[in-house]
Parts: structure tokens; C-alpha cells; sequence
């Protein structure tokens, strides 16, 4: 099943294009109607698998898809995969039950923006995203912190050693950095908490990435997380 919008690709100043994707529908009905309260958000399309999200998405333009990951005919991963490797995707948010499991793992791996626990209270469901369309990826902390716990069980005995000696090519304000974003803060909250610009943190972040040869937040968590460690 799909239920499509009528309307084109979003203009300047218009609304945050947002698809809702669950096998649920009161899922996608709760959705919905936390999504209407908001002025800068329109749902313009659901669908009850991976594989009719694909054609919802190809026909709606959305800025931002909301993907569950457990559904039939094709699971959110799969669909993930598949949606990003298109032409002028959309982002993609990650809807979870499961916290940070190897579902969550396996969905960074497909390249998702961010990812939330369905209980996730709809203002940080709302703000997610506001802040995934702006291009920011983002983790609400409880995945976060889950996250880094399962991944940091499977390291090897010297990742610690190896982890300091990447941080310690940052310079003292790009290991701030770091470690606020290793915090789960997005680059608003990193540059109130260090009185900085938002542009000039997301200069220094791109830096961080570069330089501890990362691709993304939740990597620059786990090498913040590994260092403490030793």
C-alpha cells in the first residue's frame, strides 16, 4: 500500500517533506498526527514496506524519510540501501524497538542519517528531523550510548592505544569537539556549549572526521569512547 501526496519537490521555505514507513498503521497514524502539529512539516506519503517506500519515495520527493526496520516484502535496511543509492536521495531516520542492536548497526552500514527508539518523545522526534534535513545526522543518546557499549565489547585488546594516538593528531579545540560530539550534542549545542559559531563547528567537525578518518558521528563516539578505556 501507498498513499501519496499530490504536491512537487519542496521549495525554498516550504515544509519539511517527511515518508512515513511501517508495517503498523496505527504506527504510522501516531506519526502523523505528531508530525501535523508542527508548521515546518508536511507528510506527504506512507507505506507499509520497504519496497512500496521505494516507489512512495521516487514519486514524493521527500526531504525525510521515517523507516521502521522489521516489515515484509523488504525490511528497512534493505530499503535503506537501496533508496540512498539513488539519484538525489532523501535522508533517512530509523525507526527502532530494538535500541542499539546489530539491526541499528547493520542500518549505519546502509548509510542511515540518524536513528530513534519508537518511544521516543514526539518534540525529539520533531526536532530529529528538523536537524536531519538541515544535514546533520543525529542519534538520540539512549541509542547512542547502547550503541557505543555493543560495538566497544568487540574491539580489539589495544583499541584504546590506537584510539588515543588518532585523537592526539586533533588539535585541543577539535578534541572539544570531539568529545561533544562523542556526547550525542549536534553542532548547535556544541557551539552554545563552546561559544563558538555554528558554521565554524561544522568547519571543525569536518576537520575531526578528516583527520580521525571517520564518516560519521557515532565513529568519532566510539574512538572518544575507546580512548577513555585505556
Amino acid at each position: 500500500m501507498a498513499d501519496l501526496s499530490t504536491d512537487g519537490t519542496s521549495a525554498p521555505g516550504a515544509p519539511i517533506r517527511v515518508v512515513l514507513v511501517d508495517d503498523d498503521p496505527l504506527v504510522r497514524s501516531g506519526l502523523a498526527l505528531i508530525l501535523g502539529g508542527a508548521d515546518d512539516l508536511a507528510v506527504v506519503g506512507q507505506a507499509e514496506n520497504g519496497q512500496a517506500a521505494l516507489d512512495v519515495v521516487a514519486v514524493a520527493s521527500p526531504d525525510v524519510v521515517l523507516m521502521d526496520i522489521r516489515m515484509p516484502v523488504l525490511d528497512g535496511i534493505e530499503a535503506t540501501g537501496r533508496m540512498l543509492a539513488a539519484t538525489a536521495p532523501p535522508k533517512v531516520i530509523v525507526l527502532t524497538t530494538f535500541g542499539a542492536d546489530d539491526h541499528v548497526l547493520r542500518a549505519l552500514r546502509a548509510g542511515a542519517h540518524g536513528f530513534l527508539l519508537k518511544d521516543t518523545a514526539p518534540v525529539d522526534i520533531v526536532e530529529a528531523i528538523r536537524r536531519v534535513a538541515a544535514g546533520e545526522p543525529m542519534l538520540s543518546p539512549a541509542v547512542l550510548s547502547r550503541l557505543i557499549e555493543k560495538v566497544a565489547g568487540h574491539g580489539a585488546p589495544d583499541r584504546s592505544a590506537v584510539a588515543r594516538q588518532r585523537l592526539a593528531a586533533l588539535t585541543e579545540r577539535e578534541r572539544e569537539i570531539a568529545d561533544a560530539v562523542g556526547r550525542g550534542l549536534s553542532n548547535a549545542e556544541v557551539a552554545a556549549e563552546l561559544f563558538l559559531s555554528v558554521p565554524t563547528v561544522k568547519a571543525h567537525v569536518g576537520r575531526v572526521f578528516s583527520k580521525l578518518g571517520v564518516e560519521n558521528r557515532v565513529q568519532v563516539a566510539l574512538c572518544v569512547h575507546d580512548a577513555r578505556e585505556g
